[in-house]
């Protein structure tokens, strides 16, 4: 009797390092640099909830702990997506 895996995988990315600066993750072949100036959301969450991270299409990454999601696009070139969150 063989077992198969139930479902499929969604999470072909991981979170490689963490600084003072920001994050970076690495999707497939290609490493992402989010830095805390662009995606200030990540700068005072703990360790854990940064590490959990899935791709839930390819380019499309959500952290479910923090009710975050990115695309590529808004990570690779920030500067097309002008609103950011502020703190009240």
């Amino acid at each position: 009797m063989s077992s198969q895996q139930p479902g499929k995988n969604i999470s072909n990315v991981e979170v490689t390092h963490v600084s003072s600066h920001g994050i970076w993750l690495l999707s497939g072949q290609k490493e992402l640099f989010l830095p805390y100036d662009s995606f200030p959301w990540f700068k005072e969450i703990s360790l854990s909830k940064i590490l959990h991270v899935m791709e839930l299409s390819p380019g499309h990454f959500y952290w479910p702990d923090l009710d975050v999601d990115l695309g590529l696009e808004s990570i690779e070139h920030p500067e097309r997506f002008p609103l950011k969150y502020k703190e009240m």
